[in-house]
């Protein structure tokens, strides 16, 4: 047996509950995971809320990082002893049976096209932080945003899950990097993390700001609070350049659409669940984790049993970085 946190009602944090369950068996192209660190993510407590309208008792969780215990058939990649880490998406489509079970668990099974190996000496708990981060800002800024050497970025909210792991790509792929954060703490560690410049994002003439700082306009803008930007970033993009979108698209304001038609903006909503090469975007980050040139802030660490705590934290508190669990 095993603890797993369920959802069995959808609702506020005290539907959690930690329950005992049989653990999974790894089937074709599958491994068990002994579960070292868990990332929480805003989409976790989204979840627990039925926005999604998954089938219940749910297990929810999405980033994991621990050491394979298990394989099913056709495993060549892994093995029982491997330090591992990777992101499982849940299946929005009811009955599917696509994904058997979130990572809110002591054990967990994943299939290995969305794990890669862990370098050492990077802990469970920024394993565990980063996959889903790292591969919304690998998407983001490489696949969508085709972001270039010498080229300006602007990535709103810099100190948060997605944007301190998205300015320190940006830098180390040689971009100049425009980021907005709130208090003076926040901006300072997202200067320290890569950004050339760091705007607070509630003055009150934050695009004239962002114009002034950048010596070129940006090409590509990471976004998550469309609701706020949106026309913003329209005004103070580049001709030709992307907007990326994370979330947020019931916010989503109406914009001067001349605007961006004769800029040729390109509006891109993304979110990590689509994405089908996980594994190979998390190889690559394992990289830059290894030499020293990504790094993941964790900013507080709970166990399974203080669940609801994580979520309200998560939801409530603004900090730098990610909060993790361990079993």
């Amino acid at each position: 047996m095993m603890k797993a946190v369920r959802y069995h009602d959808f609702g506020g944090p005290s539907v959690s509950s930690v329950d005992e369950i049989e653990p999974l068996t790894p089937r074709e192209q599958e491994v068990s995971i002994d579960v070292r660190g868990i990332g929480i993510n805003p989409s976790d407590i989204l979840r627990r809320t039925g926005a999604f309208r998954n089938e219940l008792p749910l297990i929810p969780g999405k980033d994991v990082a621990g050491i394979v215990t298990g394989t099913g058939d056709d495993v060549d990649r892994f093995e029982p002893g491997d330090r591992v880490f990777g992101y499982i998406p849940h299946s929005n489509v009811p009955g599917s049976g696509t994904d058997r079970q979130g990572t809110y668990a002591e054990n967990v099974v994943a299939l290995t096209d969305r794990l890669a190996h862990l370098p050492l000496p990077v802990s469970f708990e920024s394993g565990a932080a980063i996959p889903a981060v790292a591969v919304t800002a690998w998407e983001a800024l490489v696949r969508y945003g085709g972001l270039q050497p010498s080229e300006t970025c602007l990535i709103h909210g810099g100190s948060g899950g997605v944007g301190h792991v998205a300015v320190q790509l940006a830098s180390t792929m040689g971009a100049n990097v425009v980021a907005t954060a709130g208090d003076r703490e926040k901006r300072q560690r997202v200067s320290e993390l890569g950004a050339d410049r760091v705007l607070d994002y509630s003055r009150p003439d934050l695009a004239d700001g962002i114009l002034e700082e950048c010596s070129n306009r940006p090409a590509v803008i990471l976004d998550h609070r469309v609701g706020d930007y949106l026309q913003l970033d329209v005004d103070v993009i580049d001709q030709h350049g992307t907007i990326a979108i994370i979330g947020g698209y019931e916010d989503s304001p109406r914009i001067d659409i001349s605007t961006a038609l004769l800029k040729n903006v390109t509006i891109v909503p993304y979110t990590v669940s689509l994405t089908r090469n996980i594994g190979t975007i998390l190889e690559r980050i394992a990289a830059l984790l290894r030499e020293n040139r990504l790094s993941v802030d964790v900013w507080k660490t709970f166990q399974l049993k203080e669940v609801a705590d994580a979520q309200r934290t998560v939801s409530n508190e603004s900090f730098v970085g990610k909060v993790v669990m361990v079993p």
